[in-house]
């Protein structure tokens, strides 16, 4: 080979990323990294068990099911958790992991920013003796994103398609993941706007499973409270935990199950309590 071709394949192979070798699987949850490819075991998931969420029942015996069945080997969707911020979504995934964690059941979370490497990550998951639920927090593309070509493939199309051992969850504030006016720019450019925005909302459609999660009501969010303080053997006159609770979320200017969550967080330390 001449010298300017054997420059030509260094820089080459300097700019590809090597392989990733099989992480050790001893973990049940890890973290993906791109550029270069590795998987990251996480030691301890930073999670609540899944009898401490409150409110959310129907999306939570939903999830259960579906990841149960996987676990077992048997078919399951793909599922999007969408809906208002600080309900539990994320929340949700990982306490379903961890109810099922017994099973062998491994977690993998994919940062947003590294979407476009789904397909090298699937390739590492695909060979390997285990079941995954693949999960990406807060998804959503903007108006001049085309990473979402790269999950749209793996989730439903190409021709691998998604490998029979894993499954994707996503959470999103979004249930169609593109923001409006990605979708009219599309239409208003487009030779074709109707096949342009049928693009991009067809992402959506390769979730099998959509749950919803709304904006809880006053009587919910102070039940998510009343259930931690019983979890974590917390003794507060109602009366006294009503007001506090109350005088909390309106500083905060909204409730959420994370709202709940972060006055019991500053409860429990005012009384001593270690969570």
């Amino acid at each position: 080979m001449s010298e300017p071709l054997e420059r030509i394949a260094d820089a080459l192979e300097r700019l590809a990323p090597p392989a990733a070798s099989a992480p050790d699987w001893s973990a049940s949850a890890y973290v993906w990294h791109a550029d270069p490819d590795r998987l990251t075991p996480v030691a301890r998931v930073n999670r609540i068990p899944l009898t401490l969420l409150v409110g959310i029942d129907r999306q939570r015996d939903t999830l259960l099911g579906n990841t149960r069945r996987f676990a077992n080997g048997l078919p399951a969707n793909n599922a999007l958790l969408w809906g208002a911020r600080g309900m539990g979504k994320s929340s949700l995934v990982k306490a379903v992991h961890g109810e099922l964690e017994a099973t062998d059941l491994k977690l993998v979370e994919l940062q947003r920013e590294d979407i476009s490497t789904v397909g090298r990550l699937l390739t590492l998951l695909r060979d390997a003796p285990h079941r995954f639920v693949l999960y990406c927090d807060d998804l959503s593309f903007s108006h001049d994103d085309a990473a979402y070509k790269s999950l749209k493939a793996v989730l439903d199309g190409g021709v691998e398609g998604r490998p029979d051992n894993v499954v994707f969850y996503a959470t999103s504030n979004r249930r169609h993941l593109m923001p409006r006016d990605m979708i009219e720019n599309e239409r208003s450019s487009a030779i074709n706007p109707a096949e342009a925005v049928e693009e991009k909302v067809s992402l959506s459609d390769r979730f099998g499973l959509w749950l919803g999660f709304h904006a809880c009501d006053q009587d919910a969010y102070l039940a998510m409270i009343r259930g931690y303080c019983d979890a974590y053997g917390l003794d507060v006159a109602s009366d006294d935990l009503r007001a506090q609770a109350i005088e909390w979320q309106a500083t905060r200017g909204g409730r959420s199950g994370r709202v709940a969550w972060q006055f019991f967080t500053d409860l429990a330390g005012r009384h001593g309590i270690r969570l």
